[in-house]
């Protein structure tokens, strides 16, 4: 009788088997419900892009102001008879004074 009750729990065993660890099991399936989950919230970062630059087609397909500050934003464009100011910080490149490496490099020679 003992032998009867340990062959029934190993056929049970292996039974439960697949369900709990094999390639359709439990857990396989809460990994792909996580997977799922994930790819929704991509998705729905990457729809609300896509409105967005489809927003801005529809934007400078009808209208003219979208394309001026484009050219002025993206481009450096002015109108006719604007004047143009270009405020620099303290710490741009361009306003530092040169090394005096540079300096001997610039200079020509004599």
């Amino acid at each position: 009788m003992r032998l009867l009750a340990i062959i029934f729990s190993i056929m049970i065993a292996a039974l439960q088997w697949p369900l709990w660890i094999g390639k359709g099991s439990w857990l396989r399936a809460w990994q792909l419900d996580h997977q799922l989950v994930e790819k929704k919230q991509h998705n729905e970062k990457l729809k609300e892009r896509n409105d967005a630059l489809d927003a801005d087609v529809r934007d400078l397909k009808t209208g003219s102001d979208a394309i001026e500050e484009r050219g002025r934003n993206e481009l450096g464009m002015i109108r006719q008879d604007e004047v143009f100011f270009q405020v620099l910080d303290k710490n741009h490149p361009a306003l530092t004074t040169p090394s005096s490496a540079s300096v001997a490099k610039a200079s020509p020679a004599k």
